[in-house]
């Protein structure tokens, strides 16, 4: 059986870390942290497109030794916290445009989560996109580059419990 892939994707604030935490645990699965938060935790939170290239390139790395670590120990799920499609649409949100190198960079997931804006934003020392309209400008651009990409994806919805159950229940639908 194939490693199946779960990507939570949308803008921050959203519980995308939560509900990855939650799903890995559910499953058993390995879950592969936000590449960019720890890139911004360590640098700044203010990025250049080349930081985002970079930042895409090393969560894309981190991503695959993820899957050989799956695939070698017969899992059958692995959660990602985000991927190089979500730092594109950073470049979009921030820049207006992608570097082509985010625009064509993968890997995508089987199935993207992608958490509604429904929960308050909470600032946390690099969150900084909590205006109402720029959380909306987000989601839709979110929305916009999946459906571009022409990729699988799922909104969830509802806090705590209902946010796993609205995140399971697309899972099961999908693959179960």
């Amino acid at each position: 059986m194939p490693v199946r892939i779960i990507c939570l994707h949308g803008p921050e604030s959203t519980g995308k870390s939560t509900l990855g935490l939650a799903l890995a645990q559910h499953f058993g699965a390995e879950l592969v942290s936000e590449y960019g938060r720890d890139w911004c935790a360590e640098h700044g939170a203010e990025t250049s497109m080349a930081d985002l290239v970079a930042i895409a390139e090393t969560h894309g790395a981190l991503i695959e030794a993820a899957r050989a670590r799956a695939i070698a120990a017969g899992q059958s799920w692995l959660i990602l916290d985000t991927d190089p499609v979500m730092t594109a649409v950073w470049a979009q949100m921030l820049y207006g445009s992608q570097d082509a190198a985010l625009a064509a960079r993968g890997p995508v997931a089987d199935l993207y989560l992608v958490p509604d804006i429904d929960l308050p934003w909470v600032a946390d020392g690099l969150r900084y996109l909590g205006a109402p309209e720029e959380r909306a400008r987000f989601m839709a651009l979110s929305v916009a580059e999946l459906e571009a990409r022409d990729l699988l994806y799922a909104l969830i919805r509802g806090e705590g419990p209902a946010r796993l159950a609205s995140a399971l229940e697309a899972i099961q639908k999908t693959f179960l």
